[in-house]
C-alpha cells in the first residue's frame, strides 16, 4: 500500500471516555472516534468498572473509526493503546476477568496504605519506584485485598493495568509495560520489577501475579482473528501496548522536543505534573511523594506530582452558580458559565483571596498525601464577589502547579501545557505568573492517542527514535511562548507564601472536619 495512506490507531482508554484516533505516518490526525465510559461508586469509598464492558466500549470505539476513515482496516499499518493509569484489574482463568477492576479513584486501600507508610520499608520502596505510597495504586490495591479479600488474589492469575486489559484482548498477550512497572513495583532506573519494592507492599508471595514487562517501542504482537473480526480490523495488525496515559499524554503535548527536556501541565478533571529528566537527575522528596515514570526514550524519565482534583473545582464552583441562578428563573447550561469564567476573572480585582483545590472527597495526593484535606477560601471579606472566588479557584489551579513543581526540585524553565483549562486565558495568564517560567500552549487535539500511536511509528520503523518521532509529530504543535505580564510574578509570590503556610497549619482542622462529619447526626 502507498506509504502515504498508512495510518497508525492510537487508543487511549481514560476513566470517562475511551478514544480511537487515526493518525497518518507524519503525526497528522485524520480522524477519531469516542465511546463514554462507565464506572461505579460506592458510599464505602468503592470505584469499580466492569472489564467486559471496557473492551466492548473499546470495540464500540474502534468500530466508530472506521465508520469514519474509508478502508481502516487495510491502511493500518499499527494499532498502540494506552490508557488510565493505576488501579487493579485482575484477570484469572481462560484470561476471564475474576472482578470488576478497582480504579485509581478507589479509595479502600487508605487503612493498607496508613499501615504500610508508617513501616521502615516503605522509604525503601520510595527510593526504588521513586513513587509515593498512595490509594490510587495497584500495589496498594493489591496489599489491601490480601489483608480484606484474599480469596479475589486466590482465584486471579494477574493482575493487569486498563490499558494491560485491553492490550490482553487485542493480542492474547498477559503484559504491563516498564512505566507502570517500574513506578508501582520496581526500580526506576532499571525498568524492572524490584524484589525490595515488593517485599516492603508485604507481596512478595502474590509476584505470581505480575506480568510480562514489554516495551511497545520495541516489541508488539499480532491482533488475534477474535480480535480483528470484533473490532473491524485485519488480523496481524501489529499492536503495541503504551506506556501509562499520563506520560503518553505528556510525551504528545512537548515534554520533550528538540531533544530538550521541558515541563508539561495536563490541567484537566486532574492535575498532572511532569518535568523530563535523566535518572540521574532524579530529585526524591522527603516527604516521599510523587511518581518517576519512564518515559520511551533511554535513560530519560518524568518525574511527576499529581493534583487529586483540577478543573472539578471549577466545576464545582459553576454548579453552586447554575443553582442559584436557577432559582431566581434565570437557568444556565454548564457550557454557558464556562464561557464566562474568563469574563468574570478580569472583572475581579486581584488581591488577598486565596483558594486550595483539595475538593475530591478522596482529598489530596500532591505534592502531599492527606485523604481528608478539602478545599477552603482564605481571606474573604464583605467586599468580595462572585467574580473574586472565580479568580480564587483558577489561581488556586496554578498555586497548586507551583507546589507540585516545588516538590521536583527548581522550576522549569519553561512549561508546556495541555488538557480543555488551558484554552482559558485566565489560566494560562496565572500558571506563566504562578511558576515564573513562560507556557506553550499544545495545539495537537488529541495527546494521549498519540504519545501511544508514536511507540508504534518507532516500533514499526517508520522512525529511527523517539526524538526522530517528536520532530515531526510534536514541536510543530507547540504554540508562541507566553511570558508573565507586568508584576504578576511578584503578586504570585506572595500569595504563593499565604498557599503554603495556610496548607502546612491544616491538617489538624481536617482530622476535626473528618471526624465531626463521622459524627451521628440527629434526626
Amino acid at each position: 500500500m502507498d506509504v502515504s495512506r498508512q495510518v497508525i490507531i492510537g487508543i487511549d482508554a481514560g476513566t470517562s471516555v475511551i478514544k480511537a484516533v487515526a493518525f497518518d505516518l507524519s503525526g497528522r490526525q485524520i480522524a477519531a472516534a469516542s465511546v463514554r465510559n462507565k464506572y461505579s461508586s460506592g458510599s464505602d469509598g468503592s470505584a469499580t468498572q466492569s472489564l467486559a464492558q471496557t473492551w466492548q466500549d473499546c470495540v464500540g470505539a474502534l468500530r466508530g473509526l472506521g465508520e469514519k476513515v474509508e478502508g481502516l482496516a487495510s491502511r493500518t499499518a499499527s494499532i498502540a493503546v494506552t490508557g488510565q493509569g493505576d488501579g487493579t484489574w485482575l484477570v484469572g482463568s481462560g484470561n476471564q476477568p475474576v472482578a470488576d477492576a478497582w480504579l485509581w479513584l478507589d479509595a479502600r486501600a487508605a487503612p493498607t496504605v496508613v499501615s504500610l507508610a508508617g513501616q521502615e520499608a516503605d522509604r525503601a520502596r520510595f527510593e526504588q519506584t521513586g513513587t509515593g505510597l498512595n490509594t490510587c495504586q495497584q500495589g496498594a490495591q493489591l496489599a489491601h485485598m490480601d489483608r480484606v479479600a484474599p480469596e479475589l488474589l486466590d482465584r486471579a492469575e494477574t493482575a493487569l493495568h486498563c490499558k494491560d486489559w485491553l492490550y490482553l484482548n487485542f493480542t492474547g498477550v498477559r503484559a504491563t509495560d516498564p512505566s507502570e512497572a517500574s513506578f508501582t513495583f520496581g526500580d526506576f532506573r532499571t525498568r524492572q520489577y524490584s524484589p525490595v519494592a515488593i517485599d516492603a507492599l508485604g507481596l512478595t508471595r502474590r509476584r505470581t501475579l505480575l506480568p510480562e514487562i514489554v516495551d511497545g517501542t520495541e516489541i508488539s504482537h499480532p491482533l488475534t482473528a477474535e480480535a480483528a473480526q470484533a473490532c473491524g480490523l485485519l488480523a496481524g495488525t501489529p499492536v503495541s501496548l503504551g506506556y501509562v496515559d499520563m506520560v503518553m499524554t505528556a510525551l504528545g503535548a512537548g515534554v520533550r522536543s528538540g531533544g530538550r527536556n521541558a515541563a508539561c501541565s495536563t490541567i484537566g478533571s486532574t492535575g498532572v505534573h511532569l518535568r523530563a529528566k535523566p535518572v540521574a537527575n532524579v530529585h526524591l522528596n522527603r516527604e516521599g511523594t510523587g511518581y518517576v515514570i519512564a518515559l520511551p526514550i533511554p535513560d530519560t524519565v518524568t518525574q511527576v506530582q499529581t493534583n487529586m482534583g483540577a478543573t472539578i473545582n471549577i466545576d464545582w464552583l459553576l454548579e453552586m452558580a447554575a443553582y442559584l441562578m436557577a432559582e431566581a428563573g434565570k437557568p444556565a447550561t454548564h457550557a454557558e458559565l464556562v464561557a464566562r469564567i474568563d469574563r468574570w476573572f478580569f472583572e475581579s480585582q486581584p488581591g488577598s483571596v486565596v483558594y486550595h483545590p483539595y475538593i475530591s472527597e478522596a482529598g489530596e495526593r500532591g505534592p502531599f498525601v492527606n485523604a481528608q484535606a478539602r478545599a477552603g477560601f482564605s481571606g474573604l471579606s464583605v467586599r468580595h464577589g462572585f467574580p473574586d472566588l472565580v479568580r480564587a479557584v483558577v489561581e488556586g489551579l496554578a498555586l497548586a502547579t507551583r507546589d507540585c513543581y516545588a516538590a521536583m526540585g527548581e522550576m522549569p524553565e519553561e512549561l508546556r501545557v495541555t488538557g480543555g483549562a488551558v484554552r482559558s486565558s485566565a489560566l494560562r495568564r496565572s500558571l506563566t505568573a504562578s511558576l515564573k517560567a513562560p507556557i506553550r500552549l499544545s495545539l495537537r487535539e488529541e495527546t494521549g492517542a498519540a504519545g501511544a500511536a508514536m511507540m508504534a511509528a518507532v516500533a514499526i520503523g517508520a522512525y529511527r527514535t523517539m526524538d526522530d518521532c517528536i520532530g515531526d509529530w510534536v514541536t510543530p504543535l507547540l504554540g508562541e511562548a507566553e511570558q508573565p505580564i507586568g508584576d504578576e510574578a511578584a503578586r504570585f509570590d506572595l500569595l504563593f507564601s499565604a498557599y503554603a503556610d495556610i496548607r502546612r497549619a491544616m491538617p489538624a482542622a481536617w482530622e476535626a472536619l473528618a471526624r465531626a462529619a463521622a459524627m451521628p447526626s440527629a434526626k
